[in-house]
């Protein structure tokens, strides 16, 4: 009698502003989480961009994060069940050591981050890629749950956190309409929730309907 062939593991990318739920659904899904945000440069690489007009850095533009590396630990998540990635201190702006993430033969895990829409296109051709969501709650329900979590979490110094807050609540739209454009699909919670579910169970999501 034939084996089966094992399952391809494919994983969900989950975007969306930063405050916008991502951490909390990714828990709640139950499915093997990889941190994105773990993938940050460190803050004294020559390569970070600043906010224009600024001297602080902008770790809100995809140029302060590593895609190159954020895609090979997929990649190899996918092809082996386990990879190596930095554990990432955002007070310090630095990486602090390394971790292994082990998620087995699991068919599905997610991947979220405020970046996971840079890297849709290049999931999708290594043949990995099971559904792309971006989160999207309203400017101000972000803005508060974002400049709360990184209070308490002291990420930042508190006159950072407030010029971060105000700047990502002005551009909180495009910022979606970015993700999307990338190939998120922008959802809530529970519409989040229900595509995670047909992903884990080996069904093709509904496909967003393009803008005129």
């Amino acid at each position: 009698m034939s084996s089966q062939p094992p399952i391809p593991t494919r994983v969900v990318l989950l975007c969306g502003p930063s405050g916008s739920g991502k951490s909390l659904l990714a828990a709640a899904s139950g499915l093997p989480v990889l941190r994105l945000d773990d993938f940050y440069k460190e803050g004294d690489d020559p390569t970070l961009p600043l906010v224009a007009g600024s001297s602080d850095i902008d770790w809100d533009h995809p140029g302060s994060w590593d895609a190159e590396a954020a895609v090979r630990a997929i990649a190899e998540l996918c092809a082996t069940g386990r990879t190596s990635v930095p554990v990432y201190d955002l007070s310090l702006s630095a990486i602090t050591g390394a971790d292994q993430v082990d998620i087995g033969r699991t068919p599905l895990f997610l991947a979220e981050g405020i970046f996971a829409a840079e890297i849709v296109a290049r999931c999708r051709e290594l043949g990995v890629l099971a559904d792309a969501l971006c989160l999207s709650r309203g400017p101000v329900t972000t803005f508060r749950r974002r400049f709360l979590r990184d209070l308490r979490e002291g990420r930042k110094s508190v006159p950072f956190l407030l010029r971060r807050g105000w700047r990502l609540m002005r551009q909180e739209r495009s910022i979606v309409a970015r993700q999307t454009a990338l190939g998120a699909h922008a959802c809530d919670r529970d519409e989040a929730m229900g595509r995670l579910a047909a992903a884990a169970a080996g069904r093709r999501a509904p496909t967003a309907r393009t803008a005129a």
